[in-house]
């Protein structure tokens, strides 16, 4: 029997490094889109380089798409590339659009002319509810997209719902609540806390500037999300899932137990600059994972504070690493 093969977009980001790993570990052969770049940014993946084979294309290139679905000839499809920040969202509009809306639509596009039995997921996610409608949020809650990014994200949902109507494609989209890890990105504000938190430790830095620290959100461990992902595609039916813990934080908790897991208190430190706020804030966001828990029997598993201590050692043993400096460890010990 041949081996399962995947092709993951995005694939040296948060989520595709991880679900990368989760599909090695399941026997899967493991393909990943990227785009060709004057700077390519392996850090994530390095560590898997000889066990995945990586294909160059872009989102906004049908060919290209077409060419590597053909050189991978995946049984499933993880599109998670997008613009992904909301921040950037707004000062570069149109290209979130691009990449974020219309390349889902070339992606299902290219796998509806190549192979339409190849099971495609779609990385929805929460920011689509924006001024909630109904807290907590399920698959049934009205969308109100509140940024550039989840407009897009919104319209990424919308034609994968409408290709499976339209088309009979196995489709489906995870409606993803916040979820981080060591390996998100430095500009999210989880990992803008750990990181700054570890170098103020450290006595690189002496101040956090920060926005909004009352939104509160449904954060959850990355690496556990992907899981998720995979069972959607590997379910009977193409059906989409709203995922999260069920719990929520708001950022100001999220400072709190960076700081005193190190052993500092977070008001000696931390700022807030009203230039860090988005234009149209999004104050509250809580998922209702229960349909995900009975269907696909998934749930989150490590607690919010847990993960933002492993978030804080993680950042703490980096910059020790590439600073030269000791801290003693989280809390000085």
């Amino acid at each position: 029997m041949s081996r399962k093969s995947a092709l993951i977009t995005g694939i040296t980001g948060q989520d595709g490094s991880y679900l990368a790993e989760l599909l090695l570990e399941k026997g899967y052969e493991v393909h990943g889109l990227v785009r060709r770049s004057s700077t390519e940014t392996f850090e994530r993946i390095a560590h898997l380089q000889g066990d995945i084979q990586l294909h160059h294309a872009d989102l906004l290139d049908q060919i290209s798409l077409v060419m590597a679905l053909r050189e991978a000839a995946p049984s499933e499809v993880y599109n998670l590339a997008a613009q992904s920040f909301v921040p950037t969202s707004w000062v570069q509009p149109s290209l979130t659009g691009e990449f974020t809306a219309l390349g889902v639509t070339k992606m299902l596009e290219a796998i509806r002319m190549t192979d339409p039995a190849i099971r495609f997921y779609q990385a929805s996610s929460s920011e689509m509810f924006g001024r909630v409608r109904q807290v907590p949020q399920n698959e049934e809650t009205e969308f109100y997209p509140r940024s550039p990014y989840a407009v897009a994200k919104l319209y990424g949902h919308w034609i994968t719902v409408n290709y499976r109507e339209s088309y009979d494609l196995f489709a489906v989209s995870g409606i993803l609540f916040n979820h981080e890890s060591p390996r998100r990105g430095r500009e999210f504000v989880t990992r803008k806390i750990t990181e700054y938190a570890a170098r103020i430790k450290l006595g690189l830095e002496d101040e956090l500037p920060l926005g909004n620290v009352e939104a509160m959100r449904d954060w959850g461990y990355a690496k556990e999300y992907v899981e998720a992902m995979w069972l959607m595609l590997q379910a009977d039916d193409p059906v989409d899932y709203v995922i999260g813990t069920g719990q929520q934080n708001s950022v100001r908790r999220c400072y709190e137990i960076a700081f005193e897991h190190l052993g500092l208190d977070p008001q000696d430190f931390v700022k807030t600059d009203k230039r860090l706020q988005r234009p149209a804030e999004v104050d509250t966001l809580l998922a209702d994972p229960g349909k995900a828990e009975r269907d696909l029997g998934w749930r989150a598993e490590t607690c919010f504070e847990e993960l933002i201590q492993i978030m804080v050692d993680s950042d703490l043993e980096a910059q020790e690493r590439s600073s030269g400096r000791r801290s003693g460890g989280p809390g000085g010990r």
